[in-house]
């Protein structure tokens, strides 16, 4: 069944390991983009090689987006595979929770590789001070490190 969601996201750099500590076990990720702009991106997301969604989004705006979701066939996204602009992003994603809220760590691979970005999508805005420490740098707004930037353009210039 189709999801439309309005998110609230939040993007950071991780500074430090701390967040293994509370980790729940890790996910592979592979995602590609078939379409990209600066407000609207078509993605196919396979989920530990066995089930694959297809996600849009709309929205030029920073923090606040629509997003729809379906599933897709796995056949049907490998297939779309050929169809991929840019680069193939490789990932393994683990969840923290901390101050009831759920983290997504992304630890990438490949060409990606040293890459470490944390998101917090919530339906409302969460206070700094209730941030975890393992926390670097907001990137939110920051383009380069949106995954279609980074399926297309690699690492941004200023990526640790």
């Amino acid at each position: 069944m189709p999801r439309m969601v309005k998110e609230v996201e939040r993007k950071f750099l991780v500074a430090d390991e701390r967040w293994r500590a509370d980790a729940e076990p890790a996910g592979a990720l592979r995602q590609f983009y078939l379409a990209a702009a600066p407000d609207r991106s078509v993605r196919v997301r396979i989920k530990d090689g066995r089930s694959a969604r297809l996600t849009l989004k709309f929205g030029a705006g920073a923090r606040e987006r629509d997003e729809f979701e379906y599933d897709l066939p796995l056949g049907e996204a490998r297939e779309m595979e050929r169809f991929a602009l840019g680069n193939v992003i490789e990932k393994t994603r683990s969840l923290v929770r901390h101050d009831g809220h759920v983290y997504e760590v992304d630890v990438f691979a490949g060409a990606l590789a040293g890459l470490v970005v944390a998101e917090l999508e919530t339906e409302a805005e969460v206070p700094d001070a209730r941030l975890p420490g393992w926390l670097g740098r907001e990137v939110t707004g920051e383009p380069g490190y949106y995954n279609a930037a980074l399926a297309l353009e690699g690492l941004p210039d200023a990526a640790p």
